[in-house]
């Protein structure tokens, strides 16, 4: 599977992007790549996890839709999650300099072509 290879394009089509982790639903890192520390990028996608996970449950509570995309802006820095597939997903952390826009963008591109890679049984 060309994890590896879908998410170092990912960092190379958005200036100012510092890293992206696939993991799984307890957090464990299937794939990354970063531009920044390796432990803070296995520490963030070990707790995006957790905030898909919360806010899947709240919307399911409230009939609004299947979630797409989170947005987190947080100081300088951005974080975008984004469900794979139920056990997988994508996130994309952002320096300041990242238009956020384009980014979102640039990432559902991404992760229509990560799913087309998960094999199912």
């Amino acid at each position: 599977m060309p994890f590896k290879s879908l998410l170092k394009r990912l960092l190379e089509d958005i200036p100012g992007a510092l890293g992206a982790i696939i993991v799984d639903w307890e957090g464990e890192s299937v794939d990354h790549v970063t531009r920044v520390d390796d432990y803070d990028i296995k520490v963030l996608g070990a707790h995006g996890g957790i905030i898909l996970s919360q806010l899947k449950d709240t919307l399911s509570r409230i009939d609004s839709g299947e979630l797409e995309q989170v947005v987190i802006r947080a100081g300088e820095k951005k974080i975008l999650i984004s469900p794979l597939t139920e056990e997988y997903l994508l996130i994309l952390e952002l320096g300041q300099a990242a238009i956020a826009a384009r980014a979102a963008y640039k990432m559902h591109l991404c992760v229509d072509a990560l799913r087309d890679e998960f094999v199912f049984d």
